[in-house]
């Protein structure tokens, strides 16, 4: 099954749409947001477009995913992104927009996607954080990581088992 909707006490996590753009490109639009994030902030609603497409749709086509928006119940309207690869690494990333940070929004979207793939039978997932980022990396020590590697190039490596 790909992306199949999920809901925690605060949060519903599905699939982006199309209808979604404007939440994508506030997304990923903001500096802040996406600097520790291996890719430079959007700058055109055009590149929203083709970031969905590309990373979404593409995405949503295959038989199995998990790729996710986070939206508040109340609105359903996007305000960021948690995913898990389907490769072997099973690496687990999430971006949230920054009037957000800080009210466990993420800890308690990874809690539910980890709790999926758990049900699906993976088993184990991998995150890296920058160390410039201690604050990503509480986010996983409290979804139960363990760091098994660290290097001197700014990447902190962690698995879940």
């Amino acid at each position: 099954m790909n992306t199949p909707t999920l809901e925690t006490e605060r949060l519903i996590l599905r699939k982006f749409t199309e209808k979604d753009l404007k939440a994508i490109y506030e997304i990923y639009s903001d500096r802040e947001t996406n600097i520790f994030l291996p890719w430079f902030p959007l700058k055109t609603m055009e590149e929203a477009k083709t970031l969905y497409e590309q990373q979404y749709v593409q995405k949503y086509n295959r038989e199995n995913g998990y790729n996710y928006a986070i939206c508040f119940k109340k609105d359903n309207f996007p305000i960021g992104y948690v995913n898990t690869g389907t490769e072997a690494s099973h690496d687990f990333g999430y971006g949230l927009r920054k009037e957000f940070w800080h009210r466990g929004i993420v800890t308690e979207a990874g809690k539910a996607v980890i709790g999926q793939l758990k049900k699906d039978g993976i088993p184990y997932i991998t995150a890296t954080h920058d160390v410039n980022n201690p604050r990503s990396g509480e986010v996983m020590k409290k979804r139960g990581y363990r760091q098994f590697f660290r290097s001197s190039k700014n990447n902190g490596r962690w698995h879940f088992k």
